[in-house]
């Protein structure tokens, strides 16, 4: 660790820059702490308890987004606060090779310079794949710098690092011998552009605009003649998988067809014969009630065939051409076979109609391009085995999943689980640790790579060319991060982590697999919580998109308003499992928080007089004023609902909490109150008054620091402190004044009196500088605000010599303004001591007028038919909203000409 200092104009108070610019603190403030060696864990002793995340690796070819944004804040938090607390805090920073996305990636550049993969071969593309992300793969850690990430990154993985292609090779192994991975020809969804499988996950099924298909399905001619039926009716969405048809299905029960079960139908164009088979899987209601099996191109169609005992047709190339059982339209696309093989049919006169029709397709997660359900020889994971013990890890409480409500979520998910297809024809990614033997057939599977077949000892063995799904290797992240499946002393001590956050979005792709894999692989729970966050929105609720034009850049928001906007507004406005919406006025407002802080800290620091250091043991409890009791009070209140919000994961309402304090009580009040003592000549009181500022500032700034990292770090600098880093020093407990209910009733009857002086001063327009007269009757508080009038006096601007405090009033005084407050409190303010009443009587005269001119338009306007009727309903609504509004101002000037009167 170096010996670095903090950068030099944070040191000394004397060169506390006059305003905040984030260009000038995050980089280097960010520089010392990594220099120091904060991120790592080490810095909190070898007895310390640890606390553990590990990050969701972004894909190599990533540059940040807002996902990635909130989910480094909401981690960074985490790891902030349990650092504050003393735990030996790891947060695992890394990357996943991401295969698809990162092979689309070269394929496209490869597409640029003329070539393709197929024409420069596998070992060619791997090294311009290697050397891509060796130019490319430090980009988004960058980036996660730039957001105050405060990971170790002396621990930063990739998921092709040798360690970790180790662990996906024993756990390849390890389940293959426990026979829970087989190879199998099953119906997978196949994405012809990718040309690779992909898993269930991958595909989002969108509803679309289509058509159904009616057409007869004409029994054989022996059939025909026997029942006297001609055709059965059928209906499809996808005309063009006629072709591999092997059957039709009737409801066992629709008396419209039992008793053609058993016959024959001819395939359209083809004249393939199929039977007609009952099974009570059809849908009597559903089209015709009469259903096409094709098991080769539809996987519900797929377990009928088996059921059945069926023929598995495929009639489609893996590029979604037509193959030779498409007959004459062989060669063709998927989309033109639809096309002509309905042209022939209606020439043929097999078709009966179609119907504008919605239904859900199929599309690849990456592309967008519609996926094909199609026969393929594959590797699978039998998960049921692997699911029954992560449900039980749920439903026993050793896991919590936040917010509750996704228990039921994953526990359905887990419930209804399939198996797992895990191979992917890309050749980017960890290669399937299988070798087929050439000469005996037999498979070789091992964890290092062989020299011979395992059955027969050939050296004629061939590697299987495809390679494991990327959710396969970033299954195992939160252990082999740590170096399973070696027994390290990170291992031992680090797993199981605590916390995996992530978006509610990959819950099933990612976060149930870790959750497999840590029971199966490393016999334990691979964390206790697992943190559910929404999706960001636009301000409207519209998802982003660069299309709609809508999309937020992270990068150049922190170019613009600084890193600790970014993030407080990500942490304030998010709540667990919810989309947030987000704006660029609440990033503003957040800046303008940053800004408070830094003015709040310039304040108590231009004020320390006398260097002191801080702490209890040089505290006057007796020198304490109400006022002083009351912030303190107010401040361990803060701690402890913040704590308790922190520890149940309830982020959002903990930083609320901070802004509503430091800005509302402490920046508005306290400091304020601070003044009028400042300005005064009772040292004592000044000493007292400066450590409650000192103090609460310190304690603020510590309960902010997980949000806003990089300006509580840069103010807290200027104060005395025992910690060389904000980030390192404690986390404040309730301090040693308590909680004093009496302080914070009375300075809320203080405040609301100030503040109902205020408003009527506003309401009334009088001049800033002018000093105005009040009777306030008191009653039980009259001694209370005696002994606080000089804080009255500053912070309501009244004449000193003209404030009246009285237990009652036999009377109100003449034109004057009345307020009864809290406790019963009486307020009046005489009108002629703070305004010319003859001028503000003719200027609210001449709003009146203008107001009651736009009442009369407003009401004409609703009072006439042809517009409520024909104008559209927001336009009419609007128009009744501007109506009330400016009745209620005229009720209001109504109501101040009367007080004048």
């Amino acid at each position: 660790m170096s010996d670095q200092s903090p950068p030099n104009l944070l040191i000394d108070p004397n060169n506390m820059a006059k305003a905040y610019d984030p260009k000038l603190f995050e980089e280097p403030l960010y520089n010392w702490w990594e220099s120091k060696g904060y991120f790592k864990p080490e810095i909190a002793g070898e007895k310390a308890p640890p606390f553990v995340i590990a990050m969701p690796p972004p894909n190599v070819t990533g540059a940040l987004h807002l996902g990635h944004a909130i989910t480094a804040s909401i981690e960074d938090l985490m790891i902030r606060y349990h650092r504050m607390h003393g735990r030996a805090s790891l947060w695992i920073p890394g990357s996943d090779h991401a295969g698809i996305a990162t092979q689309l990636q070269i394929e496209r550049t490869l597409h640029e310079e003329g070539t393709s993969r197929a024409e420069i071969g596998r070992e060619k593309f791997l090294e311009k794949t290697w050397a891509w992300k060796e130019e490319y793969g430090g980009r988004i850690t960058r980036q996660h710098r730039r957001l105050g990430a405060s990971c170790d990154w002396d621990r930063e993985r990739f998921t092709m690092d040798e360690g970790l292609c180790r662990a996906v090779r024993e756990a390849f192994v390890r389940l293959y011998e426990k026979g829970l991975i087989y190879r199998g020809e099953y119906l997978i969804n196949w994405s012809p552009g990718l040309q690779t499988a992909v898993s269930d996950l991958e595909v989002e099924y969108t509803e679309e605009q289509g058509y159904l298909y009616y057409f007869k399905y004409m029994l054989t001619e022996a059939d025909r003649a026997e029942t006297g039926v001609e055709y059965i009716p059928v209906a499809t969405t996808r005309p063009e998988t006629i072709l591999g048809d092997t059957a039709v299905a009737v409801h066992p029960e629709d008396e419209r067809y039992t008793h053609l079960v058993g016959k024959h139908c001819l395939v359209p164009v083809l004249g393939r014969e199929i039977p007609v088979i009952a099974d009570p899987y059809v849908d009597l209601e559903f089209g015709t009630g009469a259903l096409k099996i094709t098991p080769g191109h539809d996987p519900n169609d797929f377990e009928i065939g088996r059921q059945h005992n069926l023929a598995v047709i495929n009639i489609l190339n893996k590029n979604a051409t037509m193959n030779e059982n498409a007959g004459p339209y062989q060669g063709q696309d998927r989309f033109e076979c639809r096309q002509n093989l309905w042209a022939d049919m209606e020439v043929a006169g097999l078709t009966l109609k179609t119907e504008p029709h919605r239904s859900p397709v199929p599309r690849s997660q990456r592309g967008g391009e519609i996926i094909e359900p199609l026969v393929s020889t594959q590797w699978f994971v039998k998960t049921k085995p692997l699911a029954e013990a992560a449900l039980q890890a749920v439903a026993d409480g050793r896991i919590k999943i936040i917010p509750e409500r996704f228990t039921r979520v994953y526990n359905n998910w887990m419930e209804n689980i399939r198996d797992w297809c895990i191979s992917r024809q890309l050749w980017w990614g960890h290669r399937i640790p299988v070798w087929y033997c050439q000469d005996c057939g037999q498979m070789t599977v091992t964890r290092d790579d062989p020299t011979h077949c395992a059955h027969c000892h050939s050296q004629h063995i061939e590697q299987d060319p495809d390679v494991l799904d990327t959710w396969f290797s970033s299954g195992l992240w939160p252990f082999s991060t740590l170096g399973w499946p070696d027994d390290t002393p990170d291992l031992r001590r680090y797993y199981p982590n605590d916390v995996m956050e992530t978006g509610y979005d990959i819950l099933f792709f990612w976060v149930a697999r870790m959750i497999m894999s840590g029971l199966e692989y490393a016999g334990d729970i691979p964390f206790h919580t697992v943190y559910l966050h929404g999706l960001i929105r636009d301000e409207h609720g519209k998802k982003m998109s660069k299309s709609a034009g809508n999309v937020i850049d992270p990068l150049e928001i922190m170019d613009e308003y600084g890193t600790d906007a970014l993030r407080f507004t990500l942490l304030t406005g998010s709540t667990p499992g919810n989309d947030m919406n987000l704006s660029l006025d609440r990033i503003a407002a957040n800046r303008n928080f940053g800004n408070k802080i830094w003015n709040a800290t310039r304040f108590v620091v231009n004020n320390l007089g006398t260097a002191f250091q801080s702490g209890a043991a040089t505290w006057n409890l007796s020198g304490l004023t109400m006022p002083d009791r009351w912030i303190l009070s107010r401040l361990n209140r803060l701690i402890q609902d913040v704590t308790r919000l922190i520890d149940d994961y309830n982020f959002g309402e903990a930083g609320r909490q901070l802004y509503d304090f430091f800005w509302s009580e402490f920046a508005d009040w306290y400091i304020e109150v601070a003044k009028v003592r400042l300005q005064g000549t009772d040292a004592r009181a000044q000493a007292t008054v400066r450590r409650v500022l000192v103090h609460v500032l310190d304690r603020s700034l510590r309960l902010l620091h997980p949000y806003i990292p990089f300006v509580t770090e840069a103010a807290w600098q200027h104060l005395p402190h025992d910690y060389e880093s904000l980030m390192i020093a404690r986390w404040p407990g309730q301090s040693f004044t308590g909680l004093d209910e009496e302080a914070e009733a009375q300075m809320s009857i203080l405040m609301e009196i100030i503040r109902t002086i205020r408003n009527v001063r506003a309401e009334y327009n009088v001049e800033p500088g002018r000093r105005i007269i009040a009777y306030i009757a008191a009653g039980e508080y009259q001694e209370m605000l005696a002994n606080h009038q000089e804080i009255l006096i500053n912070l309501a601007r009244l004449d000193a010599d003209a404030l009246h405090l009285v237990p009652g009033l036999a009377q109100k005084p003449e034109q004057a303004v009345g307020q009864v407050i809290s406790g019963g409190i009486e307020i009046y303010l005489p009108l002629a001591g703070m305004i010319d009443l003859a001028a503000e009587k003719e200027r609210l005269q001449k709003e009146l007028a203008q107001l009651q001119q736009r009442i009369a338009a407003g009401q004409a306007k609703l009072n006439t038919p042809n517009f409520v009727q024909k104008a559209p309903a927001e336009v009419v609504d609007r128009e009744r909203e501007r109506l009330a509004d400016f009745e209620l101002q005229a009720a209001k000037i109504q109501s101040q000409l009367q007080d004048l009167e």
